[in-house]
């Protein structure tokens, strides 16, 4: 994509607006759905042995400790502590463990969104962090996967079928600045095509640095967490889903018992590699609540983005029926509002991610 194009349409249509709008032809959707089930909670079943299917307030590490040998060799290693006092010495025996090294990742075990999630680089910056979050939740320390390409793909699995598909692909690229020796952090930033239109994304993490001066030169990634509304730029890797790649991805899905429905995210060391099945390292496996982030890429229209959502969503509903009438239970509304108010009463206690 040339240049001149990239700085035309820096941002789609609808990357950046608010939730309640974007999101509410979903959730009417959703409530249809519903109503044609007779359940508002059939997708918490598509994803049956994850509280509520992974739509809102499950545990990371409950869904990863589940995978079987060939799950795991493909897992970055991780550990659960506890946070509050003594969460150091907790961390620190946690690591050795598991025999993790700095650098480490250190993130909330309930979350979303990346929220909460640091890069730790040393005991002391360990001993910094640790008390930005409140007390008595459960934290992961997770190996940080030194690989240049990160990605998100998307499985889905019918419980009647042998094989999975994907359905999205799509790369994480973190926002990078290039100093020139004489202009500010914020000045660079604000002159970006892209980021110069949400520099409240931006500006808030820098912790009083928007007025230094880079370098020339001198470079500066402006967001760790491979999140799309944390500050990460999405794009739609789709045409790059192979039969290798599918082929890995449900071996490994398949280790996972019970998981239908949800987005695996990886670090690879290429994109020939992913095309492969090759060298995948899986850092988190998202369930019901998550999506198939190609439709943050600026080159989807919002019809497209939409069709996406509501065929997605239709999935969930089908597993989730199909896992019902098999014997699971769905979460009820009342359960799914439970998970919901604690995911978002956690989410507020997070410190800002990196």
């Amino acid at each position: 994509m040339s240049k001149t194009e990239t700085e035309q349409n820096p941002l789609s249509l609808f990357e950046f607006w608010p939730g309640s709008i974007f999101y509410t032809p979903i959730v009417l959707y959703w409530i249809a759905m519903g109503l044609k089930y007779r359940d508002l909670s059939i997708p918490t079943a598509a994803n049956p042995r994850i509280e509520t299917g992974g739509l809102c307030g499950e545990s990371k590490s409950s869904i990863l400790d589940m995978a079987g040998p060939i799950a795991q060799e493909a897992i970055a290693p991780y550990a659960v502590f506890a946070s509050g006092m003594g969460a150091l010495d907790r961390a620190l025996a946690a690591m050795e463990r598991k025999e993790l090294s700095f650098p480490v990742v250190v993130k909330p075990d309930i979350g979303c969104n990346g929220t909460g999630v640091k890069l730790v680089r040393s005991r002391e910056q360990l001993e910094s962090v640790l008390p930005q979050f409140p007390n008595d939740v459960d934290l992961m320390v997770q190996e940080l996967i030194d690989c240049p390409v990160e990605a998100g793909l998307f499985y889905i699995r019918h419980p009647d079928q042998p094989q999975g598909r994907i359905t999205s692909v799509t790369y994480k690229e973190a926002p990078v600045l290039t100093g020139d020796g004489h202009s500010t952090i914020e000045e660079l930033i604000m002159s970006d095509p892209r980021m110069g239109q949400v520099p409240q994304i931006y500006l808030p993490r820098l912790a009083g640095r928007e007025k230094s001066v880079l370098a020339e030169g001198e470079v500066l990634p402006l967001v760790f967490a491979g999140n799309h509304c944390k500050g990460s730029v999405f794009r739609d890797g789709r045409a790059d889903t192979t039969p290798e790649l599918t082929a890995r991805l449900d071996a490994i899905m398949k280790d996972v018992p019970d998981f239908y429905f949800g987005r695996v995210d990886v670090k690879v060391p290429s994109v020939e590699a992913l095309q492969r099945g090759e060298g995948l390292r899986i850092i988190e496996i998202n369930g019901v609540g998550s999506e198939a982030i190609h439709i943050w890429d600026r080159r989807t229209t919002l019809w497209e983005a939409y069709r996406a959502q509501f065929s997605h969503y239709h999935q969930t509903f089908l597993i989730g029926a199909a896992n019902k009438a098999r014997g699971w239970k769905t979460s009820g509304a009342f359960g799914m509002l439970h998970s919901w108010r604690k995911q978002r009463r956690l989410l507020a206690s997070y410190p800002m991610n990196d």
